[in-house]
């Protein structure tokens, strides 16, 4: 499957006026295509520190740098692209399964992250081996259904 097809940009709505900037972001399918189960974030990184480095077996996330900027290297186990988010009216909808790594952050980074998933470190795959194991595995057993 080809990874552009698999993860989405969001462009928010900007609500702003003379005051300032307001961005609304409703969950249920309005603007995030699931219900938010988890809402974190993740700041006072640096250029040199990468977070993420794992695949998810049932969340699905969305990402916003509400302020500054990052970079997300989003993985299908064939291909990979990265994805700069650099302002807060946009978000990275990454589905279930793919590999993600956050990186090359500001000084000013403010990384926000919706989840439609409560945390379950059970449904974490942490190392990329692993993963494409699973892929592979996966992938057999659609080909034998299909037989």
């Amino acid at each position: 499957m080809n990874i552009d097809t698999q993860y989405k940009i969001i462009d928010f709505r900007d609500h702003g006026d003379e005051r300032g900037k307001l961005y609304v972001i409703e969950g249920d399918g309005c603007d995030i295509p699931f219900d938010i189960k988890r809402v974190f974030y993740m700041y006072d990184s640096d250029d040199t520190v990468v977070r993420g480095q794992h695949a998810n077996r049932e969340t699905e996330f969305v990402l916003i740098n509400v302020s500054g900027k990052s970079k997300v290297r989003v993985d299908n186990g064939v291909e990979s692209r990265v994805i700069e988010l650099d302002r807060p009216g946009i978000g990275l909808y990454i589905p279930a399964m793919l590999w993600k790594d956050m990186y090359d952050f500001s000084q000013d980074s403010v990384l926000l992250v919706l989840a439609s998933k409560h945390y379950d470190p059970d449904e974490y795959i942490r190392d990329y081996e692993e993963y494409l194991a699973f892929l592979n595995e996966k992938k057999k057993e659609h080909r034998t259904s299909n037989e």
